[in-house]
C-alpha cells in the first residue's frame, strides 16, 4: 500500500478524503494536521497523523511518503502564507523525497484571477502554487472544481481542461475525484476543472486526453 500524505486533513474535504482512503485497499491516509487538539479524532480511526505546520519547516512531513493530496486552505485568511507559499513549501520537500505524484486541489478561476468578480487574491494565489507545482518536475495533477458545497455527493461531474462556465459540486464529489486521479495515469501532468454533471467520475476521467498534459 503506498502512503498519501493528505495536507488540510481537518477540513471538510480532507476529512471526506482521509475516509475514502481509509476504506481503500491501494493507499494508506497521513493526515496532516496543524493542532495537536486534532490529531485525537483520526488516531482513534488507526490513521496515523503528522503534526505540522504550512509556514513552518514541512521537512518531517515527507518520511515514507509516497503520494501528496494538498487539500489544505486558509479560508481567505491567509492566501499568500499558507495557500501559495504553504503550497509551495509542501512541494518543495516533496520534491526532495522524490514523491510519485502531488495532487493539487485548486479552483476554477486560478487560471485568470483577474478575471473574477471576487476573490481575486485567492485565485492569485492558487494560481501562482497551481504553477510552482507545473515547473517543480514532479508528476502531478492539479484539479479546480467551482463552488463547493457540503450536499450529498452524485457520482457525475463534468470535467474539462476548460469548461467556460460557472457551477458547483460537492465536497464528496470533488474528494472521489482527487483520489481516483492518484492511481489513474490518464491524469499525470494535467490541469482541468470539474462541476457537478453528468458523466460518472470514473469515466469522465478517462477522458482527460494526453493532449492537455502541460
Amino acid at each position: 500500500m503506498e502512503n498519501v500524505l493528505i495536507a488540510g486533513a481537518n477540513g471538510t474535504t480532507g476529512k471526506l478524503i482521509v475516509n475514502l482512503l481509509k476504506e481503500s485497499q491501494y493507499f494508506r491516509p497521513i493526515a496532516m494536521v496543524r493542532k495537536k487538539d486534532q490529531m485525537e479524532q483520526f488516531e482513534s480511526m488507526g490513521v496515523k497523523t503528522i503534526l505540522a505546520d504550512l509556514e513552518k519547516d514541512l521537512v518531517h512531513t515527507m518520511e515514507d511518503i509516497d503520494k501528496v493530496i494538498f487539500a489544505a486552505g486558509s479560508g481567505g485568511k491567509k492566501v499568500v502564507e499558507v495557500d501559495q507559499e504553504g503550497a509551495k513549501r509542501l512541494i518543495d520537500v516533496a520534491i526532495m523525497a522524490h514523491v510519485k505524484k502531488f495532487i493539487m486541489l485548486s479552483s476554477i478561476g486560478a487560471d485568470q484571477p483577474e478575471k473574477a468578480d471576487t476573490l481575486q487574491d485567492y485565485l492569485q494565489a492558487k494560481k501562482n502554487a497551481d504553477e510552482h507545482l507545473r515547473h517543480s518536475g514532479l508528476n502531478y495533477t492539479i484539479v479546480r472544481p467551482g463552488s463547493l458545497k457540503n450536499e450529498k455527493g452524485i457520482g457525475k461531474i463534468d470535467l474539462a481542461k476548460s469548461l467556460d462556465k460557472k457551477g458547483d459540486i460537492s465536497r464528496q464529489d470533488v474528494a472521489q475525484t482527487l483520489v481516483r486521479v492518484l492511481h489513474d495515469t490518464r491524469a499525470n501532468a494535467t490541469t482541468f476543472e470539474i462541476l457537478e454533471g453528468e458523466t460518472l467520475i470514473g469515466e469522465a476521467i478517462k477522458t482527460v486526453s494526453v493532449a492537455e498534459a502541460e
